[in-house]
């Protein structure tokens, strides 16, 4: 019964979470809840953990209620039926879209929203790189070793783009800028 009560209750979560997983946190907790899966602080413990692990935030969750109430069973459970909804309508997507791709209006949208799009992640790289060399201390003058670890990376990053085809790869400069932190920190 109760790997029932978890296919219903995150089926419930996963059609009708819209906004994100913060936005889910409620519909999650009023799921969670209802069934008396967990109590209230336990819920505000794991959605911390559930923010501090990699993954997305509404699966984390899943998968950890999923086990604290069914096991191993349980989590593949909770966390299969959360993402299904998503799965299916990505799935219902793609085929809409294979059937109009060569639609000249669908096509210019496309072709319209590309550049918004790259501005969007262009605007938000600029950001984090301007909040990552200002010195928190004094807004108005710049930390120099954020700014040089910063060029470093790029310089890495794109210098690495010279000599191989498709240059460094974004996990080996994750982990390279994760080491260069822990030592220079």
């Amino acid at each position: 019964m109760i790997y029932f009560d978890l296919f219903l209750g995150f089926l419930e979560v996963g059609l009708f979470s819209f906004g994100g997983a913060y936005a889910a946190i409620p519909l999650i907790r009023d799921v969670v809840m209802r069934y008396g899966w967990i109590d209230e602080e336990s819920l505000t413990y794991m959605i911390a953990v559930s923010e501090s692990t990699p993954g997305p935030l509404m699966v984390n969750m899943a998968t950890y209620i999923g086990s604290s109430v069914g096991g191993l069973l349980g989590a593949a459970l909770a966390t299969f039926t959360v993402v299904l909804p998503a799965f299916i309508i990505i799935i219902l997507t793609l085929i809409f879209l294979n059937r109009v791709q060569n639609n000249p209006y669908i096509k210019a949208a496309f072709n319209g929203i590309k550049p918004c799009v790259m501005g969007i992640i262009l605007a938000m790289g600029v950001n984090m790189f301007i909040r990552n060399i200002v010195d928190s201390n004094s807004p108005f003058s710049v930390d120099i070793t954020s700014t040089a670890l910063s060029l470093f990376l790029m310089i890495l990053y794109y210098g690495s783009r010279k000599f191989k085809k498709r240059g460094i790869s974004p996990i080996l400069l994750i982990c390279i800028a994760a080491v260069c932190g822990i030592l220079v920190y």
